[in-house]
């Protein structure tokens, strides 16, 4: 059946109503009359999806420039949005930063400080963390939090970290900071989940292990610095074989203490120590005093001993010597010798003996008393300080040098 359009019918038999101006109203397929008397398509539109496109348009044309076609409009708009994602691509990393960029959240690349450039998202992302700036971990205790000025938190002891046992079975109370930095970017963002939680797992750990092998004294006292270069290695250890980019700077213990329970009775015994050491050190100087004086004056006393034994044995050989000499010149020329021998003995005697010189022509001499204080029995010139001789036994040749002598003694005071 041929369409219509003037009142005929439609393509179902339907007659065509007719308006009040006497002409058809365009209706749908099914005889009815479109959605809001504004005809279109088959289902018809309604007022509110038209006045949202009209307002669309209207907003499009104020965006773009006047005088500009729909079609170019739109491409000038799309063209611009594709230069503000490609451009939304460049980022700058910090000299103290390290850049990572993830292709759909699996790990690329890492880039160095500067301006870069990577696929904008949702292709690429980029995370830029700081590889350089020194991270601290607590275990045992807590620092002040003193970023909120108007109620900081104070410091805290945590016991259940703190306490350890030594090699020794005693109980220490330990506080120690870890500082950590990131030497490999690529493994801290992905290997790790929490890194500041296995940080001081590892560093617990490893400092229980340290301190269960040594004593308590040490401890306490000259072996802090090897114990924190145990911790410190082993910690690193740890983290290389975890491959979680870390790498451990320095561990600080804050405080070796006993318990809090046992710190005055255990002060006590360090004293008591600190004493027995002191008095024991006071011993040993003494001892080291004198001891070497001691040694010292049986060495001078032996020496002194050797050097007399050296001197009588010396002065008895040139005696002898002398003797023998003497001996030799009186068996060589017998009245020459026995003069000589008269004369140097009558030289000493006179030499050592007080002499009084008076002259024959005075008379009525006055007799003179000897006030010399010496000993009853002791030899003239003892109370001048003159020495003793005491003359050596006559054996050998000194019995026939004393004979002639006395012979050479007696011929002269006769002559006289």
């Amino acid at each position: 059946m041929p369409l219509n359009s003037n009142g005929g019918p439609n393509p179902w038999g339907n007659p065509r109503p007719q308006g009040g101006d006497g002409k058809g109203e365009n209706r749908g397929p099914w005889g009815q009359p479109p959605r809001g008397g504004n005809g279109g398509g088959p289902f018809g539109r309604g007022p509110e999806l038209d006045d949202a496109l009209r307002q669309a348009q209207d907003a499009m044309r104020r965006f773009l420039p006047r005088g500009t076609g729909g079609g170019r409009g739109l491409l000038l708009l799309g063209a611009a949005v594709v230069a503000i994602w490609a451009a939304s691509g460049i980022y700058r990393v910090d000299p103290d930063e390290q850049g990572v960029v993830m292709r759909f959240g699996a790990f690329r690349d890492t880039t160095q400080p500067g301006l870069r450039y990577h696929i904008p998202w949702p292709v690429e992302s980029v995370t830029t963390p700081s590889v350089t700036r020194i991270n601290r971990v607590d275990i045992g205790f807590r620092s002040p939090d003193t970023s909120t000025v108007v109620r900081p938190t104070p410091a805290r002891n945590v016991v259940e970290e703190s306490m350890m046992l030594t090699g020794d079975e005693n109980i220490i109370d330990i506080d120690f900071a870890v500082f950590w930095r990131i030497r490999d970017v690529g493994d801290y963002l992905f290997n790790t989940r929490n890194p500041d939680a296995t940080v001081k797992s590892a560093a617990e750990s490893m400092m229980r292990e340290v301190i269960g092998r040594t004593p308590i004294q040490p401890a306490l006292t000259e072996a802090r610095a090897q114990i924190e270069q145990s911790v410190r290695q082993g910690t690193q250890a740890i983290m290389d074989q975890y491959k979680a980019g870390i790498e451990i700077t320095q561990v600080q213990m804050q405080k070796v203490d006993p318990p809090a329970s046992v710190v005055d009775s255990f002060r006590d015994v360090q004293r008591a120590q600190a004493d027995r050491e002191r008095a024991r050190n006071e011993a040993e100087s003494y001892r080291n005093d004198i001891i070497p004086r001691a040694r010292g004056e049986a060495e001078r006393l032996i020496q002194a001993a050797q050097g007399d034994r050296e001197a009588q044995i010396a002065q008895a050989r040139g005696e002898a010597q002398r003797f023998n000499s003497v001996l030799t010149a009186y068996q060589a020329a017998k009245d020459v010798t026995l003069r000589r021998l008269y004369l140097e003995t009558m030289e000493d005697i006179l030499h050592r003996s007080p002499k009084v010189i008076v002259d024959s022509g005075v008379n009525n001499l006055v007799p003179l008393l000897n006030l010399d204080q010496r000993a009853p029995g002791a030899p003239a010139g003892a109370a001048n300080g003159a020495r003793p001789v005491t003359p050596p036994a006559p054996t050998g040749a000194n019995n026939a040098a004393a004979a002639a002598l006395s012979r050479s003694g007696a011929a002269q005071g006769a002559a006289r």
